[in-house]
């Protein structure tokens, strides 16, 4: 099969398309013929610097495809069966290839409304946002809910997801992107080349920040007591919840973890129509380095895929 390899840290140069041996699944495993890759920021991370796990890997946690075989004891697919997930996160996973083993119940049924291109950007950008906002945050009906980078690939999401829980949402976003975020389901967005969030919002009760830096100690600044900032940027962020304590506030610091309750949650949501994938570029596997070159602009709507 081809797949996507790297032999060293680098920039998008250092992915290379390979021939491998398919794999074969395991106990509780199925494998998955790839349809689409999503690709995210952790993506870039890991290929620059071996993220989480210190070395060079096959890159991809996002996928949907089809189920091609099953192993002894996963009960839950059978081959045929349409799937979408986020497998073995913050292990490797290697979605950008055709074939991908995985924990069967690291994945969900494909919704039928949405194709194998808008779900392979479902899972992990949108299993960010919900566990951010409906685990770790519990957003209720009527809280106030702020966003950051709102028109992204975690943020369209979780605009979407936060308003699907009855709350006010509140986005980040350039000013070309504010019909965009508005479309969504926002109530209130904000041009954050123009105006400063922190001094703008106050009595928060939520706020999601994938962005990180000088941008957490800011939010704090927002919220009520009791408030709560769900930070996702860097695990450096820790810091905040000994900060946001002195205020009366509370701060966590969340990696996104496999989650087949959340995907079927999510794939709920789509059936409803309370949920969209919005999809930036496409492009082919053998054209991964221009899909990392694009998506570390920042500039993106929503997400890129790879397609296989």
């Amino acid at each position: 099969m081809r797949a996507i390899e790297q032999d060293r840290f680098g920039g998008p140069e250092v992915l290379n398309l390979v021939e491998v041996d398919r794999p074969e699944p395991g106990p509780a495993e199925v494998l998955v013929r790839v349809h689409a890759a999503g690709v995210n920021p952790t993506d870039f991370w890991h290929r620059a610097t071996g993220g989480l796990l210190g070395q060079p890997v096959r890159l991809g946690w996002d996928l949907s495809g089809v189920v091609e075989a099953v192993g002894v004891g996963a009960a839950l697919f059978r081959p045929g069966d349409e799937v979408f997930g986020m497998p073995r996160l913050p292990q490797a996973a290697g979605t950008y290839a055709e074939y991908v083993t995985a924990p069967s119940r690291h994945l969900a049924r494909k919704p039928a409304g949405l194709s194998h291109v808008e779900a392979a950007g479902l899972g992990l950008a949108g299993l960010t946002a919900w566990q951010a906002l409906v685990d770790v945050a519990g957003v209720q009906p009527g809280q106030r809910v702020l966003v950051h980078a709102a028109a992204g690939g975690v943020g369209h999401l979780a605009v979407q997801i936060a308003k699907a829980r009855g709350a006010h949402v509140i986005g980040t976003a350039s000013a070309a992107k504010h019909a965009f975020v508005h479309g969504l389901g926002a109530d209130e967005v904000i041009d954050y080349t123009t105006t400063d969030f922190a001094k703008r919002l106050h009595d928060l009760d939520v706020v999601m920040d994938s962005i990180g830096g000088e941008y957490g100690p800011r939010s704090l600044r927002t919220l009520r007591p009791g408030g709560i900032l769900v930070a996702l940027a860097s695990p450096a962020e820790t810091y905040l919840e000994e900060q946001a304590a002195q205020q009366g506030k509370r701060a966590r610091f969340m990696i996104v973890e496999p989650d087949a309750a959340g995907l079927t949650s999510l794939a709920g949501l789509v059936g409803t129509g309370q949920l969209r994938v919005e999809v930036d570029t496409v492009l082919p596997l053998d054209q991964v380095a221009k899909a990392h070159e694009i998506g570390q602009t920042g500039r993106t709507k929503g997400k890129i895929i790879l397609t296989l």
